[in-house]
């Protein structure tokens, strides 16, 4: 009796045709991350470039030899004055600033799986604005003790918002229009507190309104800087949860990620982030938003590093500010005016696209 010989032409999963899949899987990942590393190095260099810009320019005049000069402890007072005490402290601001908005944004709009899934527009933002307004003119807080209030208002928005979206899970889309709903809430009460202000309190109460990075002291950076490299240590322990997390979740469940815990922890990540980022600077508008999609666009794959959005978003809000206080014709605004302008037509245009789609669908 003849023995039945095998296809010679089959292959099983684990022959050449699977260690093919295989090799071409591994170079897809190995381009993505090299494009992803390329895309901080660029938004790196950006952030290098303004920073010299925004320590150069300015109606006291500092030329490249005094700054090197400054930045090497070689400088005359008056340039150590203009470097140290009025220019640099704004560029730190900005730095930190940024970093925490776009990471905020991309744990966030990562996590929960949807672009408009961004701190500011669910309310983080403004809780931290509204608790600093009511530190300031209610209980008469000033200096480090409104920055706090600013970073338990953040957590405790966000608290608020996990609340009245849970229902045996949690939905990008229903934490989304929760979180708009509180929003509208906590715009309310903020302007309400506003009108009740003295006229020598409003100004200091209107920076949480809008956000900027001038007039801020070493002391405060250094508390903001500290509270932001724990956050990005964490972060950085916990990305690699990330990709699994932007699947659907039986799939994530099915390779083993305990979906409604690394939720929390990423929401509660993007919380801090935006909270040290609110409590330094004040509500600076969209880039949480902007920053992860145009990171996400320049590494070209689905899903944005979040280192690149940090640096992105750095790059943003140094850009913003030079353009706030150099290119508006000699009037000097807050930073947060400038990403307003930016990032109002993106928003717009992003719920115009939804709706086409929802239309075509």
């Amino acid at each position: 009796m003849t023995a039945v010989r095998p296809d010679a032409g089959a292959r099983t999963p684990s022959g050449p045709t699977a260690e093919a899949a295989a090799s071409v899987v591994a170079a897809v990942h190995s381009a993505t991350r090299r494009r992803a590393i390329l895309v901080g190095v660029a938004a790196a260099a950006v952030v290098l470039v303004a920073a010299t810009a925004a320590l150069l320019l300015g109606a006291a005049g500092v030329s490249a030899p005094d700054l090197v000069a400054a930045l090497t402890g070689r400088a005359d007072p008056t340039t150590d004055l203009v470097v140290y005490r009025l220019r640099l402290p704004r560029v730190v601001a900005a730095v930190i600033a940024g970093v925490g908005l776009g990471l905020g944004g991309a744990l966030f709009q990562s996590t929960l799986r949807n672009p408009l899934a961004s701190p500011d527009i669910l309310g983080v933002t403004g809780g931290a604005s509204l608790a600093a307004v009511t530190a300031m003119l209610l209980f008469g807080l000033t200096g480090p003790a409104v920055s706090l209030a600013a970073f338990a208002g953040a957590l405790a928005v966000a608290a608020i918002v996990w609340a009245l979206a849970w229902r045996d899970g949690l939905t990008g889309i229903r934490f989304v229009l929760v979180g708009i709903g509180v929003a509208s809430i906590v715009s309310g009460l903020l302007g309400w507190l506003i009108t009740r202000a003295e006229i020598r309190e409003a100004p200091a109460a209107l920076v949480w309104m809008v956000g900027g990075v001038s007039s801020i002291g070493w002391d405060e950076l250094a508390m903001a800087g500290g509270a932001l490299a724990i956050v990005l240590a964490l972060a950085a322990v916990f990305s690699p949860r990330m990709p699994l997390l932007a699947l659907d979740d039986d799939t994530a469940r099915g390779l083993g990620v305990d979906v409604t815990r690394s939720r929390l922890i990423a929401i509660l990540l993007g919380v801090a982030a935006v909270a040290v980022a609110t409590a330094l600077t004040g509500p600076i508008a969209f880039v949480a938003l902007v920053a992860p999609p145009v990171a996400r666009a320049l590494a070209g794959h689905g899903r944005p590093s979040l280192a690149a959005s940090a640096l992105v978003g750095a790059a943003m809000v140094l850009v913003a500010d030079l353009v706030a206080q150099h290119a508006l014709g000699g009037v000097a605004v807050p930073v947060g005016i400038v990403t307003g302008l930016i990032g109002a037509p993106y928003l717009l245009w992003l719920i115009a696209r939804g709706n086409r789609k929802g239309a075509d669908g």
